[in-house]
Parts: C-alpha cells; structure tokens; sequence
C-alpha cells in the first residue's frame, strides 16, 4: 500500500484529469480554497486523513505542501491526530487567513517553530549516528535516559508543571478564531483516559488544550484536562478516525496520509526493535479497523442502510513512502531542522508520484487495496 518517494508513471502532474464523478465546485464548497477560475476545470473536493507520529509529521508537512499548490483539488475536511492534528489545524487556519499559499506558509513557520524550540534540548543525535547520516537517537545518551527514567517515574514526577512547548508554537502560528469559524471541516482525536474511547472534537470546540490533547504521549505529558475530562493521545483510538469524513462531508474521496507502516517485513528481535513494531501495530489498529469495514461494505452495503451506504460509497487513496521503514521510532524525536526537511522533501515526492499514478482515479475509484486490511481467518 506504500507508494515510493519516486514513481515511473508517464502521466504530467498537472493537467491530467480523468474526469468521474467527483463532486466538485466552483467556490470550493468547504471554504477550504480557492475554485475555479473562468476557463478552468472546478477543483475536485477530496477530505485528508492525517496520522501522527511525533516529527514525521514533517513527512506529512511536505505531502500538504504539494497537494495545497495543486490546481485540481479542494480540501473539503480534515481529520488528524498527534501530529497529524497538529498539521491539520496549521492547514485550516492557514487558508481561512491567506487561502492555500497562506496555509503552506503557516505549515513551514510552525516546523521551523518546531525544530528552532528543540535546538537545544539534550535529545541530540550521537557524534557516531551524525558521522553515518542516521537520523536515529536510540545511541543519545539523553535518549538513554528519558527511556529508562520513563519507567521508573511519569511525567507527574519529571513535569509537574506540565509545560509542554508546543502550546507557546500553537498560539503563534494558529489562529484559532478563524479556525473555530472557518467552513472547511476539521475533526481531532484524542483518547478519554478515563473510559478508554475515542472523542472527536471539531471546528467550535478546537483549542490549544484540544491540540495538545490529542498529541499528549502519556509516558512524557501528564494528561490534558477539558472541561474536567482527562485526555492522552487521539493515536489509540483513532489514528486518524475516519468515520467523520465518512458520515459529515460531502466528498466520497478520502486521502490517508500514513506515516505508521502497516507492514514492516521481518522478525523484530532486540527490545527497541519489538517496542518500535509495537507502537506501529498499537497505532494502527483502530484505522485498519475502519478501513476494512469500508472494504466490507464497498462489496455489500444494505441499500436500505443509510450510514452503511455512506462508509461503502468512500473511495480511499494513501500516500505514504517506503522511505519512512527506515526509521525508527527513536527518531520520533529528533527535531533537527535538516531532518525535518528532509521528511518535508520526501513528503513531496510521495505527493507528486500518487498525483502522477492516481490523479485520474480521483471521483472514480479508489486506488488503496482495502483488502490489504483483512484479517487472516486461516
């Protein structure tokens, strides 16, 4: 289901449109950017689907950048958790403000935030792993550290407080007034500590607190309280949570932009190694859920069932890259600015090369293999 950073396919990025069905507009309905302009073809309207994943949400970063300078598509909603929240609410903003140029602007100020808050943060990358070009912090001794003390103490030990800089980034870059108003449809999630389920927040109830919420990793931040409710990461029960677009947009297009992989070939054996495929497995599993409920119900949806026929009806399409199965999850945390547009960069790529392969399947067909997801009942 990855699609690699390049691709051989002989279709023009741009320009290349198969036509179908898709729904479209002349003012981009969801306010979400600019239409059509006269002898131009309306935008098609696609919904995204971003996942978290600590710093490779620059990958994702570099996915929005060239789908917001694409002149064919309109982002109707987004839906995103952890980082993928993070970049979702930066993207919503960012086009209320100043349309899409707007937002791709907003996305690299809150990066560089992101990396410029971290430069001088003990997580640095060895002497050794800087030498070999490897991105990994597992041979920090700051790592080290905050693995093993992870274990031994909570954040309610080592964070008291709970300060946390991306709420200082957050307020700079994201205006949430604009946020809270704007017609494109954003939906967060983040994990009730208490009942174990999933909430889904959307545009009028989106804060700092609701952000960091849904990025909130219990083994570094205490839980995030709203409205007296404790929250951890959105990444547990929905990474993302696809339903809202399903059952809230008017786009049968979603775009899942995953920066977990599914599969990962080979037998995990060191520790780090089996807690990295852990967190991947963790991760992923209430997505794969809904991914193959819509893959069971695009072959046998009730006609007489409306919310049924809706999940049937999604067309699902995936960009990812390869690329990212050489990371591992220590890298989460690495922030360096050349890493982040390094990700940025290979974002792009995979962008470019699922525009090149699938522009034309847009409004026609989906180009993800659901059946990727089924169980195994051998």
């Amino acid at each position: 289901m990855s699609a690699k950073g390049a691709d051989t396919g002989t279709e023009t990025e741009k320009g290349a449109d198969g036509g179908g069905d898709a729904r479209t507009d002349a003012g981009a309905g969801s306010g979400a950017g600019p239409g059509a302009s006269a002898g131009k073809k309306p935008r098609k309207n696609i919904s995204l689907a971003l996942q978290g994943g600590g710093s490779h949400g620059a990958f994702t970063w570099g996915v929005l950048d060239r789908l917001l300078e694409d002149e064919e598509l309109s982002i109707e909603a987004i839906s995103g958790t952890s980082a993928g929240a993070m970049n979702a609410a930066v993207v919503t903003s960012g086009v209320a403000r100043g349309g899409y140029e707007g937002a791709r602007a907003d996305l690299e100020t809150f990066w560089r935030a992101v990396s410029e808050a971290a430069r001088f943060s003990p997580l640095q990358r060895s002497p050794i792993d800087i030498l070999f070009g490897n991105w990994s912090l597992e041979n920090s001794l700051a790592y080290m550290w905050l693995d093993m003390s992870a274990k031994m103490f909570s954040p309610y030990d080592l964070n008291p407080a709970g300060d946390n800089p991306l709420a200082a980034i957050l307020t700079e870059v994201v205006d949430f007034k604009a946020l809270n108003s704007s017609p494109a449809k954003l939906f967060i999630t983040a994990t009730n500590v208490e009942t174990g389920q999933g909430r889904v927040f959307r545009n009028p109830d989106i804060n700092v607190d609701v952000l960091l919420a849904s990025a909130c990793l219990p083994t570094i931040y205490k839980a995030v309280e709203i409205d007296g409710v404790p929250y951890w990461d959105g990444g547990y029960t929905g990474n993302p949570s696809l339903g809202p677009l399903v059952l809230e947009c008017g786009s049968d297009d979603t775009v899942l932009v995953q920066i977990n992989p599914v599969r990962r070939p080979g037998v995990p054996k060191t520790s780090r190694e089996i807690a990295n495929r852990l967190n991947e497995v963790s991760f992923n599993s209430s997505l794969m859920k809904e991914l193959r409920m819509i893959s069971i119900l695009r072959k046998d949806a009730p006609e007489h069932m409306c919310e049924a026929a809706k999940w049937g009806a999604m067309r699902m399409h995936c960009i990812a890259s390869e690329d990212m199965l050489d990371l591992d999850h220590s890298s989460k945390l690495n922030a360096e600015w050349s890493f982040m547009t390094m990700l940025r960069d290979l974002g792009r790529e995979a962008a470019s090369a699922f525009l090149r392969k699938h522009r034309r399947d847009i409004g026609v067909r989906p180009s993800l293999d659901l059946d990727l997801f089924a169980p195994d009942y051998t």
